[in-house]
């Protein structure tokens, strides 16, 4: 394909950005997709990840493999560190050396990263589940606190490493806090000498009035039904005041704790601050209809960078399946401009909402259509297993799923590397 050919580089191996590069292999446009990582990961099933219920390459894939049979498409592993809307150019730090991209048109898809509502410096003491190194930093965090309880010289020190505390009630929070408790009471039975690892306790804290606040209401009270089941203390409409390397503030008490875990707020890529358009509270570019920046037609931006508002005044939710739509979109666009036309603006489909919370245990939501307990958790297993990329990626977590089932067991249990977090002070 030579030069003259459009040059569309697309910033982000997510699902916006993935999607949109394989809308368009048969599109005459050269790509160019850019990642800090060089695979793509399925972030619905991070926290098995970080739970020890999958290894990594059960979840993701490289970028260059999966793109291996679309001639059209280059892949670079950089990080990107400017953006010049008016030279229509990309400035890269690589592992080889700094280059520049010129683009003719231009897809920034980056995704979104932690927020912590201004105190960043609790990020250290309570890590977030963003990537791949996120979930295999608290893996080693959660086995090495049982670790930590077993050499524990007091009863009183042994009970603040048992003692787990999750702070945020939406999917992520959930489906950490009821997989937790699991592993307290089912996996590691009969492992430890000095206590018993269901005398763990596990801690929900959601600032809202219940978990999972964006389900209807009837969802909710079963989710903390459930919860509660598998021995998740669930403590709603209290925030956390803060959080250090001994506990948490809670209600204006201090809680000794070991492992606190963030799924309380995302907050949109800082990439965005470098496209020069408005941004909302949480960073997101606020883009037109089209999803293109505001005086730069050529510019897209989507999935969780959007800030993309529904007919109904909501926003577009961050979630897997808006990111995939976003992608698919700006790929219609772009074809239909190679065409001389445009596309209609972008409208979300919103097909409804799922989690799981432990062992057949889930809620489903689907238009108003409303499952929960063993029917939705089935449903859920079967919809995570058919969006996964790659045969081999489905194959390999149904046998770890169907082990686990059966056994309780999980087979990603091997501390690697070292958490000084988890170290006394000197």
């Amino acid at each position: 394909m030579n030069r003259s050919t459009p040059h569309v580089v697309i910033i982000g191996g997510g699902f916006a950005g993935l999607w949109c590069t394989r809308a368009l292999a048969s599109a005459p446009v050269r790509i160019t997709l850019v990642d800090k990582a060089n695979h793509h990961l399925f972030q619905p099933l991070l926290y098995q990840v970080a739970t020890a219920g999958l290894s990594a390459p059960d979840i993701a894939a490289p970028l260059r493999h999966i793109l291996r049979r679309q001639p059209n498409a280059q892949v670079l592993m950089a990080e990107v560190t400017g953006i010049d809307v008016d030279a229509k150019a990309v400035r890269l730090d690589g592992p080889v050396a700094p280059q520049t991209l010129h683009y003719d048109q231009l897809v920034v898809a980056s995704g979104a990263t932690h927020a912590y509502f201004g105190h960043d410096e609790w990020a250290p003491h309570a890590p977030g589940l963003k990537t791949l190194d996120d979930a295999l930093a608290i893996r080693r965090r959660l086995l090495l606190a049982f670790e930590q309880a077993e050499a524990a010289t007091s009863e009183e020190e042994r009970q603040a490493w048992l003692h787990f505390a999750i702070v945020g009630g939406g999917p992520t929070g959930v489906e950490l806090a009821g997989t937790l408790a699991e592993i307290a009471r089912h996996t590691l039975r009969e492992e430890f000498r000095r206590f018993d690892p269901r005398q763990a306790s596990v801690r929900l804290i959601e600032a809202g009035a219940a978990p999972l606040g964006h389900f209807p209401p009837a969802l909710q009270q079963r989710t903390r039904a459930q919860l509660e089941s598998l021995g998740v203390q669930v403590c709603c409409g209290s925030p956390v005041a803060g959080i250090t390397d001994r506990g948490y503030l809670l209600r204006d008490r201090f809680v000794p704790c070991r492992t606190v875990l963030w799924a309380a707020g995302v907050a949109a890529s800082p990439l965005g601050a470098l496209l020069g358009a408005p941004l909302d509270r949480a960073g997101r570019v606020k883009v037109n209809p089209d999803l293109t920046l505001p005086g730069h037609p050529e510019v897209f931006v989507a999935g969780d960078l959007a800030a993309v508002t529904r007919p109904d005044g909501r926003p577009v939710p961050g979630v897997a399946p808006a990111a995939k739509q976003m992608g698919a979109y700006v790929a219609r666009s772009l074809r239909a401009r190679l065409g001389g036309g445009s596309a209609k603006p972008f409208v979300y489909a919103d097909y409804g909402n799922l989690a799981t919370i432990g062992r057949m245990a889930a809620v489903v939501d689907l238009r108003g259509f409303q499952i929960s307990g063993l029917l939705a958790w089935w449903f859920w297993l079967a919809a995570h297993v058919f969006f996964l990329i790659g045969f081999r990626n489905r194959i390999s977590v149904l046998l770890n799923w169907a082990l686990a089932y059966w056994t309780y067991q999980r087979g990603a249990r091997i501390v690697l590397g070292q958490d000084r977090s988890t170290r006394d002070p000197p």
